[in-house]
């Protein structure tokens, strides 16, 4: 194994690793979600609330994370955040109120705020540009990893422990992870890191008045923020509620999504590598899989319950679409700016996955819960319509958008 290979195992595995502990924290609620409202008595918004803070401080700093990864580098910044995410974990794990919850939830999201943005800086720096799709792709996969961690292995360690032990333990992997990403993780030249932070403000600027970085963006974030609500949470209720699932079926189908989510993953990621080299730009994989995820939307919203099985497992494959618009913005504006045109639009996704985690728990208390004290499917349907409409909106604007717009490397 040549020295080459190694130095890029020593950058992608800690990351992977990261990002595996990232994905797991953000849809570890989905299962754990009828002890959290038995222990707590927490109510469906309060539920969405609780879930999405991890969310809204991973949004509120990805601007000023941009700057940090292109002035400081990912390895720094990373291995640093990594240790508000285990404090988190442990405030998460000692709460006995709803503010308490939301408290380690919002440490664990500012925490954990880097796991995606480094890992995709890094790659910026390290690997050649022809190559981000598929590491990109690889990178989520281990996201995936995290997921399927999540379903079926957390509740067997319910059956040993409660979900506060298994926030102690996550507590002390995330520790063990940041040690790793600092000590393993080589020191690489950022970018123009000796420029001003002011000058720097400007490349944000730059990057939000840009035509390109608009077109591509609100597709980009809603499809996420609604795959990352839906599976992230309300993705195990609805399969109780409304699929008449029970625990442990709900905990073996989540499974099967985030295996089908990683295969979505590393399929698409190679496709749009490849594809490349025939003259088809990874935004048509991207366009094309948000497409399909739209579809399936629509069948799991009309409730298409024959079918539930592969419709979330087609939801968990289509659904990893959003990430390749990372790769299509990095490759359209200079390597310096890479970190901040990513986390402007990792801060719109998550700003709206926050509010559109609440948002669905919010929609479905409008309606009584039912006589097993479920949630009504009727609240489901029309939280999951709301959602339908918007990122169908999102996809015309793209197409609308696109008729005179050609791509170029923003100077």
């Amino acid at each position: 194994m040549g020295k080459a290979v190694i130095k890029k195992l020593r950058v992608f595995v800690p990351f992977a690793f990261g990002y595996f502990l990232s994905y797991l924290y953000r849809v570890v609620n989905a299962v754990i979600a009828p002890d959290l409202v038995a222990d707590l008595g927490v109510d469906p918004s309060e539920l969405g609330l609780l879930t999405a803070a991890y969310f809204l401080t991973f949004a509120a700093f990805q601007l000023p994370l941009g700057v940090l990864l292109d002035r400081f580098g990912p390895r720094k910044i990373e291995s640093l955040l990594l240790i508000f995410a285990a404090a988190g974990a442990f405030i998460f794990a000692s709460a006995d109120s709803l503010a308490g919850l939301v408290a380690g939830r919002a440490f664990i999201g500012f925490g954990v705020s880097a796991c995606l943005m480094a890992a995709f800086k890094a790659f910026v720096i390290w690997f050649p540009r022809g190559q981000l799709p598929l590491i990109n792709g690889l990178q989520m996969a281990a996201g995936g990893l995290g997921a399927l961690t999540a379903t079926a292995p957390v509740e067997a360690m319910l059956g040993i422990t409660d979900w506060r032990g298994v926030f102690i333990v996550l507590s002390i992997l995330t520790l063990t992870v940041a040690a790793i990403v600092f000590m393993v993780v080589p020191e690489g030249d950022p970018g123009k890191s000796d420029i001003s932070f002011r000058d720097q403000a400007r490349g944000v600027i730059k990057v939000f008045t840009s035509l390109t970085f608009w077109r591509i963006a609100p597709m980009a974030a809603l499809s996420q923020a609604i795959f990352l609500a839906i599976h992230g949470l309300w993705s195990g209720p609805w399969l109780r509620d409304v699929a008449g699932l029970n625990r442990a079926e709900v905990a073996n189908t989540l499974l099967l999504v985030a295996v089908a989510m990683i295969a979505g993953f590393i399929t698409l990621g190679a496709a749009a590598e490849r594809l490349s080299r025939y003259d088809v730009r990874p935004i048509v994989v991207a366009m094309t899989g948000m497409i399909l995820l739209t579809a399936v939307l629509l069948c799991v919203t009309i409730e298409a319950t024959a079918w539930v099985l592969g419709l979330w497992l087609l939801f968990g494959f289509f659904g990893t679409a959003g990430i390749l618009p990372y790769a299509v913005l990095s490759q359209s504006f200079p390597v310096h700016l890479s970190g901040r045109v990513n986390t402007a639009l990792n801060l719109l996704v998550f700003v709206a996955a926050f509010a559109a985690q609440w948002g669905i728990g919010s929609i479905i208390e409008l309606w009584p819960t039912t006589a097993d004290a479920g949630y009504a499917p009727a609240g489901y349907q029309a939280a999951f319509g709301i959602m339908l409409a918007l990122q169908t909106l999102a996809l015309i604007w793209f197409f609308l958008a696109g008729r005179k717009l050609k791509y170029s490397v923003v100077k």
